[in-house]
């Protein structure tokens, strides 16, 4: 393949400017890099040259060599958002890509922690004022369901602490939302913001900081998160994304409305909340196997 189809995916990933993520595009350069070698060893000049049948043979090969069913699709999805993007401009008839259909993926539901887990985990008192910041990180994943990303980028502008809510600028999509600020959250912000101030310089705008005063990293949450569960004796495995689950799904059991769940957690389809409906039926399902009197499976 000539070297014009290679420098068709660079300006395709430049394209992406501010609609992707860092991850994004760099997930789109490694899938599209990745269907480039393949269209190459399938003697492929052009991309105009692609038929449906080579993406449909990529995307059994990739089958093959073991990829997820969840990974086909992300890559099916690079692939025709890559073809969009040659259609408009002119370079390909058609979008190949367009009317292949990717594996059927199973339903996977998250993991959640119950509210007992959750105070198990939130009630031992910090030790230090590190400890101090990591308990309102966790107090905020579980107050305001905030995404891991959407946690380090916090700045101190975005934080109204007497109004009680909290702005996540350019979230997941690049959409901005406001969450709501519970107490809990607030008194663990105001104990952090507290003793920050002997971490950072006036100029540092970040909620969240290291031991070094900079923003802090999200590796550097994951792995406090790790440390807080074993030097608490909190047996089972956490991460942040649980608490943001645990967010969600709490809010459901106790009566919350499905769009407004949706708003808070940022989510540009309805659908995607509606699987915390699922996590939800199982509690209600589990509650009733356990008191109903009919409901009790006949002894063997």
């Amino acid at each position: 393949m000539a070297i014009e189809p290679a420098a068709a995916v660079e300006q395709f990933v430049l394209s992406c400017g501010q609609r992707g993520s860092t991850h994004t595009k760099a997930a789109y350069s490694r899938d599209l890099r990745r269907f480039q070698s393949f269209s190459e060893a399938e003697n492929i000049g052009h991309w105009g040259e692609v038929q449906r049948h080579h993406v449909r043979a990529y995307l059994a090969s990739r089958h093959r060599e073991g990829l997820s069913a969840r990974s086909i699709h992300r890559e099916l999805a690079a692939i025709r958002s890559f073809f969009d993007f040659l259609l408009k401009r002119g370079d390909v008839p058609v979008n190949a890509a367009r009317s292949v259909r990717a594996p059927k993926l199973s339903r996977v539901l998250p993991r959640t922690l119950d509210a007992d887990q959750v105070a198990g985990l939130l009630t031992p008192p910090p030790a230090d004022d590190l400890e101090v910041r990591d308990a309102a990180m966790w107090e905020l994943f579980y107050s305001s369901g905030l995404r891991l990303s959407e946690l380090v980028h916090l700045n101190l502008a975005d934080i109204d602490l007497r109004a009680g809510w909290v702005l996540v600028r350019e979230g997941k999509g690049r959409k901005s939302r406001y969450v709501p600020l519970g107490r809990f959250a607030a008194d663990a912000l105001n104990q952090w913001l507290a003793v920050r101030v002997g971490f950072v310089g006036d100029t540092e705008s970040a909620v969240f900081v290291s031991r070094r005063g900079q923003r802090i990293a999200p590796r550097t949450v994951q792995s406090r998160l790790l440390r807080w569960q074993c030097h608490k004796g909190f047996e089972q495995h956490v991460h942040p994304h649980m608490l943001r689950h645990s967010f969600a799904s709490h809010l459901l059991e106790s009566g919350g409305d499905l769009r407004a769940v949706q708003e808070m957690l940022g989510h540009a389809n309805l659908s995607t909340t509606q699987i915390y409906t699922h996590l939800e039926f199982q509690h209600l399902a589990a509650v009733y196997d356990k008191a109903h009197p009919r409901a009790k499976k006949r002894a063997p």
